[in-house]
């Protein structure tokens, strides 16, 4: 089968084989769903005709004839008022019928693919915390002995990045977006133990784990991403090495379409260190997709 996960920023795509539970082709492209979403509060056509670009570069390299294709969208499409009308589009050109998820669906997906790849990798598993950056919205998810806890926050790479004109303004507007996640947190230890483990998943950790190993965008090898234990001074280096890049070397690491955007990321992931009271995280590629994978081969 295929899972595809078209998010507010990315658009990413994987086989899955439900017999042999093993992964094989994959494909990812930045589209930026979420563009200008903040202040329009509508998929913009520019996105549009990315999503479907993307999408018909997907069915070029993957097997679709011959594989069932599960396809889900998460927050540029619960916000935007036009999202029926954007989904509509994306099949008349495609073929591809996208399903929006709720937050909630979607932190069950996530926390099920974590997990799993947690259980592979020996890793402690029974009780969690993770974080998921996205486009537009950060999910922060309490994982207790198979109770899940999460909330989504409109806080996206893509939407702070264009509120902001540069990262004096990131880290400033971000302080705002935090107050209501400081409550929840707060709110959440309050009434349970603080988990021993900091899990983070979604391209900006990843992208930073990446930098760190020295790989760039095209050398991006998951295997070694999985379980690479990340703190904060090494966000803090990483950072300030891409501020000394200009645009072009930015995105040889980073990928073309992110080379702003993850500035804003780094300071996401940062402060989110702060808040929630860590110095280190464990880094998982898996995610959304990997989690309609999963779910759909055990429904099957």
């Amino acid at each position: 089968m295929i899972a595809i996960d078209l998010g507010s920023n990315t658009l990413r795509c994987i086989t899955y084989d439900c017999d042999t539970k093993e992964w094989g082709d994959e494909y990812e492209a930045i589209v930026k769903t979420a563009e200008n979403l903040h202040v329009s509060k509508h998929i913009n056509e520019n996105a549009v005709h990315r999503v479907i670009k993307a999408i018909k570069a997907a069915q070029k390299k993957l097997d679709f004839t011959s594989n069932s294709v599960s396809a889900v969208t998460t927050e540029a499409m619960r916000q935007a008022v036009n999202s029926d009308a954007v989904l509509d589009e994306i099949f008349k050109e495609t073929g591809l019928r996208f399903k929006i998820i709720s937050g909630d669906e979607e932190a069950r997906y996530t926390t099920k693919a974590v997990k799993t790849r947690l259980d592979i990798l020996e890793l402690p598993s029974s009780s969690f915390t993770l974080v998921d950056i996205g486009g537009g919205s950060t999910e922060i998810i309490f994982y207790n002995n198979g109770e899940i806890t999460s909330k989504s926050f409109n806080i996206g790479i893509v939407t702070l990045t264009d509120m902001s004109q540069n990262t004096q303004e990131i880290e400033k507007n971000l302080e705002n977006l935090l107050v209501p996640v400081r409550e929840y947190i707060d709110a959440y230890y309050l009434s349970h133990k603080k988990p021993d483990l900091f899990v983070q998943t979604a391209g900006t950790p990843t992208t930073i784990a990446a930098y760190l190993q020295g790989m760039n965008y095209k050398s991006y090898d998951s295997a070694k991403i999985n379980g690479y234990r990340l703190d904060i001074h090494g966000c803090t280096n990483v950072m300030k090495e891409f501020l000394k890049m200009d645009d072009e070397k930015r995105s040889f690491y980073v990928g073309v379409g992110r080379e702003e955007l993850i500035i804003s990321g780094i300071i996401i992931v940062k402060k989110l260190y702060e808040v929630l009271g860590y110095d280190s995280s464990i880094v998982i590629d898996d995610g959304l997709r990997e989690g309609i994978a999963l779910s759909y081969c055990q429904k099957v």
